[in-house]
């Protein structure tokens, strides 16, 4: 059985989805300048039309039962449970709301997967990098695909359109990170970008050298790239070797750690951006000051211990999602183990909708040691980012400390790294703590080409 679209039939169907997509944006475009009260009415209505759909989904009917979801307001989804990854991936079949997709059908188009392709004629399939340590799959109807790409070129499109630094530049992105259409990045922009938007990938896992050359022939206005990468492309611009000039830098897919920002900007000199992005649909815009949330498109709830909400200002431990506009496959308070701060000053940009700090890591990321001592990535990453010779690193979790591996610009005293991070964690409470520091000419990275920082130890 052929379920996707292909050859001349994908272009002519590609065709009509840029149209539609198109056809869209000035809308969602619009809505950035939307004032609180106006979005929140609308996201009163799609919530509720969100509910209505997942009517169709067995799964969400159970969950629902009990519940006028026709007179619901944004105060009750706090009464809903919490679902999780697991939850969607061990109910898949019953939680999607077209009974003509399934897991393994979903499962089996993913690896077929070449380039950009139709599930049945309408659905895009991607698959979460699993940075997390579990896998997700994620569908996206017809009109949810073209809302997930307005919600991320909505903002850098405004932003060239505002700024006279940026006028008559021709807004050129080059994208490092995955170029798989699994991923969603990479498969949105397989999708939608076109001549007049072009959105060029370049592959994170080619060597860097190969990268370099590919940016010095595009010479891209925007550049964009898994945030571990920004600071490598930035030495090789010190060097001399990557001879760009960028008008924007943004950091996607990972955190953009404050050491990483600061040798992007002394590099370019260039406002620097990090945009939050999730395979659940949720994707920040940066203005130009800061980085914004879809509050048109999603609820979004920072919680702490227990699950309690957490007060602007203050980090999360975990988030829950509800993604409004996908009602093929409806997330409703879907838990993301995210560390996020949300920020109650006004943006100068004018946007209503909320902003967030530059998010520095996930839950998942925290140590945990006998006798219940926690120890947060913070601590890592405040010995490590000091050094400003040190590219890139990975810690891993010991039984009794962290084994960490660095990439390094020159010769560095990993013997003193190592014990100024032992003292930090004694301080911290762990008993007679053993850091081994080791110098890597490069790092294993993820599959997606993402690099995974902490590795707790299983359990």
């Amino acid at each position: 059985m052929t379920t996707g679209v292909l050859d001349g039939g994908h272009e002519a169907v590609r065709r009509r989805h840029v149209a539609d997509f198109e056809a869209m944006l000035p809308e969602y475009a619009g809505r950035i300048g939307w004032s609180a009260d106006r979005v929140a009415r609308e996201r009163l209505r799609a919530l509720r039309a969100l509910l209505a759909a997942a009517r169709r989904s067995p799964w969400h009917r159970e969950r629902l039962a009990g519940f006028d979801t026709g007179a619901f307001g944004e105060a009750d989804v706090a009464s809903l449970p919490v679902m999780t990854k697991t939850d969607l991936m061990d109910n898949f079949d019953d939680i999607v709301t077209d009974r003509r997709l399934t897991r393994e059908l979903c499962e089996r188009h993913l690896g077929e997967l070449a380039g950009d392709a139709y599930l049945l004629g309408e659905y895009h399939v991607v698959a979460s990098g699993g940075s997390s340590g579990q896998r997700g799959v994620f569908a996206y109807g017809w009109d949810a695909w073209a809302i997930c790409w307005a919600s991320m070129v909505r903002f850098p499109q405004r932003d060239w359109a505002a700024d006279p630094a940026l006028a008559g530049a021709r807004r050129v992105a080059a994208v490092v990170a995955a170029s798989r259409a699994t991923h969603i990045s990479a498969a949105l922009r397989h999708t939608f970008a076109t001549p007049r938007l072009p959105e060029h990938l370049i592959p994170v896992t080619w060597p860097l050298g190969q990268i370099v050359a590919a940016l010095n022939r595009l010479q891209p206005t925007e550049l964009i790239g898994y945030s571990s990468v920004l600071p490598r492309l930035a030495s090789e611009a010190r060097a001399g070797r990557l001879r760009i000039w960028p008008r924007r830098v943004m950091g996607i897919a990972e955190p953009l750690l404050p050491e990483a920002r600061t040798v992007v900007q002394q590099a370019w000199d260039v406002p620097v951006g990090s945009r939050y992005g999730t395979s659940e649909g949720i994707f920040s815009g940066f203005c130009g000051y800061g980085s914004h949330l879809p509050d048109d498109l999603c609820l979004f709830e920072p919680v702490g211990a227990g699950g309690r909400p957490v007060p602007s200002g203050v980090a999360s431990q975990r988030v829950h999602v509800t993604n409004l506009y996908n009602h093929a496959l409806p997330l409703i308070r879907f838990e993301v183990t995210d560390e996020v701060r949300v920020l109650d000053r006004p943006c100068p940009c004018g946007s209503a909708f909320r902003r967030i700090a530059d998010p520095q890591g996930r839950l998942d990321d925290t140590f945990t040691y006998p006798a219940g001592v926690s120890i947060h990535p913070h601590l890592f990453r405040s010995a490590l980012g000091q050094h400003r010779l040190i590219v890139e690193y990975q810690v891993r979790q010991t039984a009794r400390g962290a084994d960490i591996e660095l990439v390094a610009g020159a010769p560095i005293d990993t013997a003193h790294i190592g014990q100024a991070i032992g003292q930090a964690l004694a301080a911290a409470g762990l008993d007679q703590p053993e850091v081994n520091v080791t110098l890597r000419p490069a790092l294993d990275r993820l599959g997606t080409g993402k690099l995974k920082r902490f590795f707790p130890l299983p359990g």
